[in-house]
């Protein structure tokens, strides 16, 4: 299915959103996440107060601007596998194309960030949560899969976590390659062996 091209209102709204989140995150590295207010940020961005909120939520989730976008990969990486690829593979290279993006040299200093700042790592935690829930809900949907609610949300966690324990590991690359070996045999034990698509 060909996905048509974002409408003028959209690219606005996106340029919009970039260009607030990208304010705060320059604000909360130059003085630290907990000395910068929201005022702070929108004047920043020269935009109104409720602007930004009409884009975030909180002012946690303006240093995790890519949730939704990475939260879609992850479902689409079940919904959207080519015909017959099985869905541990299709899991894996999602995920290691996300790490990748994570543990970007530039993405260092925010991480830091993240990590000594409590509300941030409490923020990302249910943002985790959040995604394993998706996914799922994208893995119990698909009748080729054939798996129960139970198997489907354990899975799902361990991809998520998967993420979280190879961005920190030293060499992410391979850490994934061991844990999604773990994960495949996991999912092989569940059920069926139709984890591919018709």
């Amino acid at each position: 299915m060909t996905v048509p091209p974002p409408t003028r209102r959209e690219r606005k709204k996106a340029a919009t959103r970039q260009k607030i989140a990208d304010a705060a995150l320059r604000l909360f590295l130059e003085r630290g996440y907990e000395a910068v207010g929201i005022r702070e940020v929108a004047a920043e961005a020269d935009v109104a107060v409720t602007t930004l909120f009409s884009h975030f939520a909180s002012k946690e989730a303006l240093v995790f601007e890519r949730d939704d976008d990475f939260e879609q990969r992850l479902t689409r990486a079940v919904t959207d596998r080519e015909p017959h690829e099985p869905l541990v593979p299709a899991l894996h290279r999602e995920i290691r194309s996300l790490v990748r993006h994570c543990t970007g040299e530039a993405a260092t200093p925010t991480w830091r960030m993240i990590h000594e700042t409590p509300a941030l790592r409490e923020y990302e935690e249910s943002m985790r949560l959040r995604h394993a829930e998706s996914l799922a809900a994208a893995i119990a949907a698909d009748p080729a899969l054939s798996r129960t609610a139970t198997a489907s949300r354990t899975v799902a966690r361990f991809v998520i976590d998967a993420y979280a324990l190879a961005r920190e590991a030293p060499d992410p690359d391979a850490a994934l390659d061991e844990i999604f070996g773990m994960i495949d045999a996991a999912w092989a034990a569940t059920g069926p062996t139709g984890a591919s698509r018709p």
